[in-house]
C-alpha cells in the first residue's frame, strides 16, 4: 500500500479511527489504493459517502486492524464531512441551547403558576421533559465529537443511550396521543372536561405511556447485548442508532432489523391513528357549531398541538423511511436528518405553544418583565 495514504512506515500501526480521518482527507486522489492480505487491490477513493460502511470493512482488513479495548465502540461522526465538524457544531449547539432554554422556562412557569396547574399544561409539562431528554441523550455527545475529537463510548454506554434515546422517543408520542385525546374532551364534552380529565388521570395516562415504552424498547439493546462484535466497532454515526450499531455485527441481523421496523411502525401507525380518530370527532363536532367565532375559537385551540405534531411525526417518518429505504441517500445526510429530529422539534415545540398559548405566552411575558 502506498505509504503517502497513512503518512507512515509500513512496521507503524495506526488507530483505525485515525485511518479513517486521513482516508477522508485524502479521499479526492485518485490514487488512493489498500491491499488486503492476498494482494487484491481496492480503490478505496471511488467509493461514495453511501459505501461508508465497506470503506471502514476494506480498512479494517488492509492493515489487519482490532480495536485493543473490546468494550469501546467508535462513533465517527458524519462520514465524509470531519473537516467541517466544527462547523456543523455551531448551529447545532444553538438550537440545543435554545430547545433547552424554551422546555426549561415553560417547566419553570407552569410549576410556579398555580393558575396554570391543569391538565393540558401538565401535558405540556410532560412533552417538554420528553424534548429535553431526547435532545440531552443525543447532542452533548454529537458535540464532543464535532468540537473535541471525541469519539469512544463503552458498549454498555452505548446500549443505554440506545435505550433511553428511544424510550423517551416513544413516550413522546404517547404524550401526544394524550394531548389529542384532551383536545378532543375540551371541545366534544366541555362540560365533563373537568371530571373526566383530571390531573391524577393525566398522570395516570403519562404512567402507562412510559410503561409501554420501556416495554416496547428494552428487546432493542437486549438483542444486541446478544450480537457478537468482531474487529469493526466503529459505529458511522454521532450517536448509538439502532441500525448503525447493528450493521456491525458479525452476526445475522435480521430479527434486530425486523423488530425495529416492526415496533417503528406500530408506534408510529397506531398514535397516529388514535390522533386522526380524536381529530376527526373534533371537526365533526365543530362542523355542527353554527356561529363562525365558535368555529374558529375551537379550531385555534388545536393549532398549537396540531403544529406540534407535523415537526414530531413528520420529521420522525422522514429520517426513519430514509433510513430503512433510502440506499441511494449518502449516509451523511442520514446522520444529519437523524440529528435534527432530536433538535428541530423540541427547539420549536415551546416556541409554537408559547405563541398560541394565551395564558402561557402572558405567564411567560410577566417573569420576563421581571427579568
Amino acid at each position: 500500500m502506498p505509504r503517502h495514504l497513512c503518512g507512515c512506515s509500513s512496521r507503524t500501526q495506526r488507530h483505525p479511527v485515525q485511518l479513517w480521518e486521513l482516508l477522508n482527507r485524502n479521499n479526492s486522489q485518485a490514487e488512493k489504493y489498500a491491499h488486503n492480505e492476498s494482494g487484491q487491490l481496492w480503490d478505496i477513493g471511488t467509493l461514495s459517502i453511501s459505501e461508508s460502511d465497506q470503506r471502514i470493512n476494506y480498512l479494517m482488513a488492509a492493515f489487519n486492524l482490532t480495536l485493543s479495548d473490546p468494550s469501546i465502540f467508535i462513533l465517527t461522526g458524519i462520514p465524509g464531512l470531519e473537516a467541517a465538524h466544527i462547523w456543523i457544531s455551531v448551529p447545532f449547539c444553538m438550537f440545543y441551547i435554545i430547545s433547552l432554554l424554551g422546555n426549561v422556562t415553560v417547566l419553570f412557569v407552569v410549576g410556579k403558576e398555580q393558575s396554570l396547574h391543569k391538565p393540558m399544561y401538565l401535558l405540556l409539562c410532560m412533552l417538554a421533559l420528553t424534548d429535553i431528554s431526547t435532545s440531552t441523550s443525543v447532542m452533548p455527545k454529537a458535540l464532543c465529537i464535532f468540537l473535541f475529537n471525541v469519539k469512544g463510548i463503552t458498549v454498555g454506554g452505548c446500549l443505554t443511550q440506545m435505550f433511553f434515546l428511544y424510550a423517551v422517543s416513544v413516550m413522546k408520542s404517547a404524550v401526544l396521543v394524550i394531548m389529542a385525546f384532551d383536545r378532543y374532551v375540551a371541545i366534544c364534552n366541555p362540560l365533563r372536561y373537568t371530571t373526566i380529565l383530571t390531573n391524577t388521570r393525566v398522570a395516570k395516562l403519562g404512567l402507562v405511556g412510559l410503561t409501554r415504552a420501556v416495554l416496547f424498547i428494552l428487546p432493542l439493546p437486549l438483542l444486541l447485548s446478544r450480537q457478537p462484535f468482531c474487529a469493526n466497532r466503529i459505529i458511522l454515526h454521532t450517536y448509538c442508532e439502532h441500525l448503525a450499531v447493528a450493521k456491525i455485527s458479525c452476526g445475522d441481523i435480521t430479527v434486530n432489523r425486523t423488530y425495529g421496523l416492526v415496533i417503528t411502525f406500530v408506534v408510529i401507525v397506531l398514535d397516529l391513528m388514535l390522533i386522526a380518530l380524536s381529530y376527526s370527532l373534533v371537526i365533526r363536532a365543530v362542523l355542527r357549531i353554527s356561529y363562525k367565532k365558535a368555529h374558529q375559537k375551537a379550531l385555534n385551540t388545536c393549532t398549537a398541538h396540531i403544529c406540534v405534531i407535523l415537526t414530531s411525526y413528520t420529521s420522525c417518518l422522514f429520517s426513519n423511511l430514509t433510513h430503512q429505504f433510502g440506499q441511494g441517500i449518502a449516509s451523511n445526510v442520514h446522520i444529519i436528518l437523524a440529528n435534527l429530529y432530536f433538535l428541530i422539534p423540541p427547539m420549536l415545540n415551546p416556541i409554537v405553544y408559547g405563541v398560541k398559548t394565551k395564558e402561557l405566552r402572558d405567564k411567560v411575558g410577566k417573569y420576563i418583565c421581571r427579568i
